[in-house]
């Protein structure tokens, strides 16, 4: 039948003062449980927290109950169970331990924060170790260190051991069935409440509620009342087993209405009203001596006086009574002759008197009771739409209807005591141990080595202090060979205490290693020697313990990683960097590799790569690697890690990459290190140029919109001044064609009135006039002839030479294939930009405001529009326009009587009304400006 299973706390991750993972074993209405860190010195708790439970025998484990505490509340507990807990774990050992699920825990809201959830879990699985991981609380204004808490917990199951005594019992069971009659009858009355022939019974007794709101001294006579009761029946003692039921039933009140006095009293001494908690002493003693009283007058607290004693609860292991390995019987006392008629236990026996409050109801009925644990609403569950390994585990709420109960709290032997692990003397070392430690044996002694070997977790906590403090009062002239025999032994044991799974003995040994570097070597002036025998031992069991399941010891292990690299013992070594550059492994766990890369940035950032141990090479190797691993966390460290590298060393970085092509930057990672590289040189992106592309061509637009509403503007007002001075003109010369007698005057000789069309016939762009300049023949001109345009080379566009190199960056067909030199500000062709840009040769481009620059000589000159007109028509002015130079050979010709002179347009056009095709393309769009025509 399964029952309570008493267990002790073998390690916990944490906690804060005064809420020590021990109490967990205490259960009494006043214990406070165990309490998270409050995060000193970070600002939070860390997460997860852990604690490990050893149960006092390996055991079935059927139920599981949590009391949770009212608002330092975790959102979700993994349990994981062991057949063994081994002296330590490697971190791929980490299996040792399996997975049986989680629940999660309702945040508390809807009470306030002013309840406490008891959750029970149904389970079947066999061990001896129970491990709880504690994730994220629940965040609420009262936790304000974001703790997670547990009041109580409580195991109820039954020895493993067993399994052939219930597989008899149940054979005998189906061999009843098949007979058609069976050995306990369910319904019979005088068995309700009992083990009523079922194997899977748990009793009330044994429910964690029941501890948690009874006295602990009534609940354990209630125990002894209810093994009678279950003796009486077996003897078939019906009268005096139903006389054994009401006195439980009744003290079940009388035991929550002490623990409410017991739950008062405390709150009074918390509140320094020590009046009012020697009243409720009193009125306990009162009350309990009342009740006692009554017992003994009926006959049932015969050998149960014997059991009381004060109340004062050691942190010891819980044992249940009923179990047959951990509870020997008492002999039972003479018990006097059955009565006739026997007098049923009225509850007027246990009223109290009229002055004191009356119990008015059950504590586990309410919802909202002071300190004491209520059921609060239980989370929905998704575990349909879960893998399986995330499945919570099915858990149940308190039932107001079930009787609450309570494990028995008695002292422990010292037999349960040492099997527990409680602290103690160490065992003796086995001979493998001896074998194994020989030599720190003889250097440290036997006592010491006994202590780190020891399955007590405690005892290899206190071997390690004591060895740490054995070291540091060591003499200066000792001999160095003793010296140095102590040292390595002390490494030995430090190799083994690394990788102990508990928190304390972990720490004990980084701070023996810490010691051993910084104070031991220099104080006795050892040789750097065993520094590097210390660092070279050590080092591969830290690193790999930064791939430990536990995040806290993952985090120490890192940081003291970084400070050993930076003792000023071990940096002159350069040995930590050469661990860190070694390939990542495909098979090494996510933790590890995280780590490896994160250590190795922090490194880097803190020792750089002169005489270090860090190379260009080795890093930029393991940092190429490492882009490749699958976990996104390794990939981002890697490229910061490129990009620091490029900082300091851009040319040796650069070797190491492929180059910077289109096909390279569609991977997203080495786009990212690309673009990271123009930060750090501090050119634009190719998200700035492709906006500085969207920008220029909205401004383009804008400024051909807007020139073409000045031109617009400018007709417009040609055409009123035309009209009005026909008219005023009109008006003067009708006068004089009349003489005085009416007869018509003969007009004189009038100029003719220019005509308004000012832009025919006219460039915009060089300003030449010619008859020639028909629309055909403008175009004509725009493509051969204007000294203000050219053609591009790889579109065959027609353009301003002033904005030849903005054509080229962003509107050419082929503008990819060119890059900016930031120093001339022209476009260069990317496959020659890099060895322009090392070779200096172009002189730097001013500013617009203080001077051009000419793309086709390369030379600046002076601002404004009409010094390119100046620049590039002008006999002393750009030597690079071709179109400049041809006209001046035709011109210098016809001096030669080779034909005859130029025409004033300086054009060689063809006749008027030729048709020549315009070339494809045209005019570029963004660099003309629009020739109108009336």
């Amino acid at each position: 039948m399964p029952h309570k299973v008493g267990f002790v706390v073998v390690s916990s991750s944490g906690h804060e003062d005064g809420f020590s993972a021990r109490e967990l074993m205490i259960h009494a209405p006043t214990v406070s449980g165990w309490r998270s860190p409050s995060g000193f010195p970070f600002r939070f708790c860390q997460f997860p927290q852990e604690i490990v439970l050893q149960m006092v025998e390996r055991c079935r484990i059927r139920k599981l109950q949590l009391l949770a505490h009212q608002y330092m509340i975790s959102s979700k507990i993994e349990f994981y169970i062991s057949e063994s807990l081994p002296e330590y774990f490697m971190p791929y050992q980490a299996e040792r331990f399996r997975r049986l699920g989680y629940v999660s825990l309702c945040d508390n809201e809807k009470t306030g924060c002013k309840a406490r959830e008891l959750k029970s879990v149904y389970v079947d699985a066999v061990g001896q170790f129970l491990k709880l991981i504690f994730h994220q609380n629940h965040a609420n204004k009262y936790n304000i260190y974001n703790q997670v808490s547990l009041v109580a917990i409580n195991i109820i199951g039954d020895p493993a051991d067993f399994g052939d005594e219930n597989n008899f019992t149940s054979r005998e069971k189906l061999i009843d069935h098949y007979l058609g009659h069976s050995p306990h009858n369910p319904e019979d009355p005088a068995l309700e409440g009992t083990y009523a022939g079922r194997s899977d019974y748990i009793s009330p007794l044994d429910d964690l509620a029941f501890d948690m709101y009874q006295d602990p001294e009534v609940a354990q006579i209630i125990r002894r009342l209810d093994e009678k009761k279950r003796e009486a029946v077996q003897k078939e003692r019906y009268d005096h087993a139903k006389k054994l039921k009401q006195a439980i039933a009744d003290l079940q009140k009388v035991g929550e209405r002490l623990g409410r006095y017991e739950v008062e009293k405390r709150c009074a001494v918390e509140k320094e009203d020590y009046d009012l908690a020697k009243e409720k002493k009193q009125q306990m003693a009162r009350y309990r001596a009342q009740v006692y009283e009554q017992l003994e007058l009926h006959g049932l607290l015969q050998g149960e006086l014997e059991l009381r004693r004060p109340f004062a609860l050691p942190p010891q292991p819980l044992a249940h009574p009923s179990s047959p390995h951990h509870w020997k019987p008492v002999p039972s006392l003479p018990r006097p002759e059955e009565m006739g008629a026997e007098d049923t236990f009225v509850d007027s026996v246990l009223q109290e008197k009229p002055s004191a409050r009356t119990l008015t109801s059950s504590p586990r009925h309410s919802a909202v009771d002071q300190s004491l644990p209520a059921a609060g609403p239980a989370p929905r569950s998704h575990a349909e739409a879960l893998p399986y390994d995330e499945r919570p585990l099915p858990a149940t709420r308190k039932q107001p209807g079930e009787a609450p109960v309570e494990p028995d709290v008695k002292e422990a032997d010292n037999g349960d005591a040492q099997r527990g692990g409680i602290s103690g003397e160490p065992e003796p070392l086995t001979e493998k141990a001896l074998r194994e430690a020989s030599s720190a044996v003889d250097a440290l002694g036997e006592t010491l080595v006994a202590g780190a070997y020891s399955k007590m977790w405690s005892c290899r906590e206190d071997a390690l202090l004591a060895l740490y403090k054995k070291l540091m009062e060591m003499p200066v002239g000792t001999p160095k060979e003793d010296l140095k025999n102590m040292l390595r032994a002390s490494v030995f044991l430090i190799r083994r205490a690394i990788k102990d799974i508990v928190t304390s003995v972990f720490l004990a040994s980084l701070k023996l290693l810490k010691m051993i570097i910084t104070q031991f070597v220099p104080k006795h002036k050892l040789s750097k020697v065993e520094t590097t025998h210390c660092v070279e031992r050590a080092v591969p069991l830290l690193l790999a313990r930064t791939g430990d399941s536990s995040a806290r010891l993952r985090v120490m292990a890192v940081n003291f990683i970084q400070e050993m690299a930076l003792f000023k013992e071990v940096k002159s070594l350069q040995l930590i960097p050469s661990y860190l550059v070694q390939p990542l492994k495909a098979n090494a766990s996510v933790h590890l590799a995280m780590s490896q890369v994160d250590l190795l940035a922090r490194l880097l950032r803190d020792l750089g790569t002169e005489s270090s141990g860090f190379t260009v090479d080795n890093v930029m190797k393991f940092a190429v690697s490492a882009l490749e691993h699958r976990v996104y966390e390794v990939r981002e460290t890697a490229v910061r890690v490129i990009l620091d590298m490029y900082r300091q060393h851009p040319a040796l970085t650069l070797e190491h990459l492929p180059p910077d092509d289109s096909s390279t930057r569609r991977n997203l990672l080495y786009k990212a290190i690309f673009e990271g590289f123009a930060k750090i040189d501090g050119r634009p992106t190719d998200a700035e140029i492709q906006a500085q592309k969207r920008a220029v061509r909205k401004e383009a637009e804008k400024q051909k919109k807007e020139e073409i509403k000045a031109l617009q503007g400018q007709l417009a007002a040609l055409k009123e001044m035309q009209a009005a001075v026909q008219e005023e003109e009109s008006d003067a010369v009708k006068p004089r064609n009349e003489d005085p007698q009416g007869r018509k005057a003969t007009p004189p000789d009038v100029p003719e009135i220019p005509d308004n069309h000012y832009l025919d016939n006219l460039c915009i762009f060089c300003g030449e006039r010619s008859e020639s300049f028909t629309e055909e023949g403008l175009d004509l001109h725009y493509w051969k002839h204007c000294l203000m345009l050219m053609r591009c080379d790889h579109c065959r566009q027609v353009v301003e030479i002033s904005s030849l190199t903005e054509h080229l960056l962003t509107e050419c067909d082929k503008r990819d294939g060119f890059g900016k030199c930031h120093r001339c500000s022209e476009a260069v062709p990317k496959e020659e930009l890099p060895r322009h840009i090392r070779a200096k040769e172009c002189s730097p481009a001013k500013s617009e405001k203080l001077a051009n620059r000419c793309p086709l000589c390369h030379e600046n000159f002076t601002p404004g529009e009409e010094a390119w007109k100046a620049h590039l028509m002008g006999p002393s002015g750009c030597t690079m326009n071709l179109r400049k130079t041809h006209i001046l050979y035709k011109v210098a010709a016809p001096q030669q009587g080779k034909g005859p002179p130029a025409s004033k347009s300086g054009s060689s056009g063809p006749k008027t009304g030729s048709k020549i095709p315009t070339p494809k393309g045209g005019l570029s769009k963004s660099s003309s400006r629009t020739h109108t025509r009336r």
